[in-house]
């Protein structure tokens, strides 16, 4: 957002995605654009907000469309009263700090194995390993998955500190995008 981090206010849909097994029991809200153009960047991004009055703190997640998702979880749902297909109030402000991302299992397991590497992770930024996160998670297959790990850690081994390759809001290369709604 701006430089005063101001709180955005809309309303939207709590939709409903659709998943191979039908059954979710979560929901999600994409952010009009307006909203998502204040926000510091197109990437993963964390917000501190509140729906229906409800408080929370999520990651809001790229679209594709330049835009952001939100995936509200049950819990959420629950304690906001709200259900899928109701018109819910939002507030979103994004955090002061961007919160340190947890790293999975097969990354850590790569840094730890090179130590080089693992350095240079160690001195870059936050939003950077979040960045290398989402690229490494973006990936729709295990053996890209794999290959990504291997390729941060020959990046980052080579001293560069952020993913070279990766359109974090995936409107380019079209690799990110929110859930599709079910009917």
């Amino acid at each position: 957002m701006s430089q005063a981090q101001e709180t955005a206010q809309f309303q939207a849909t709590l939709l409903h995605p659709r998943l191979p097994n039908g059954e979710s029991a979560w929901a999600f809200v994409i952010l009009p654009k307006e909203i998502s153009e204040k926000l510091p960047r197109r990437g993963r991004t964390s917000v501190d907000g509140r729906l229906n009055g409800q408080p929370f703190r999520a990651r809001l997640e790229p679209d594709g469309q330049l835009s952001h998702w939100l995936r509200v979880d049950s819990d959420l749902l629950q304690a906001a009263g709200a259900s899928v297909g109701d018109l819910v109030t939002l507030e979103i402000e994004p955090v002061a700090e961007e919160p340190e991302p947890q790293v999975p299992a097969d990354l850590a397991a790569a840094l730890a194995a090179a130590p080089a590497a693992r350095r240079v992770w160690d001195a870059t930024t936050t939003i950077a390993r979040l960045d290398w996160i989402h690229w490494i998670e973006s990936a729709k297959q295990a053996r890209t998955r794999a290959k990504r790990i291997a390729d941060a850690c020959a990046m980052l081994g080579e001293g560069k500190q952020r993913v070279c390759c990766f359109d974090q809001s995936g409107y380019y290369s079209k690799a990110l995008r929110a859930p599709e709604a079910a009917d």
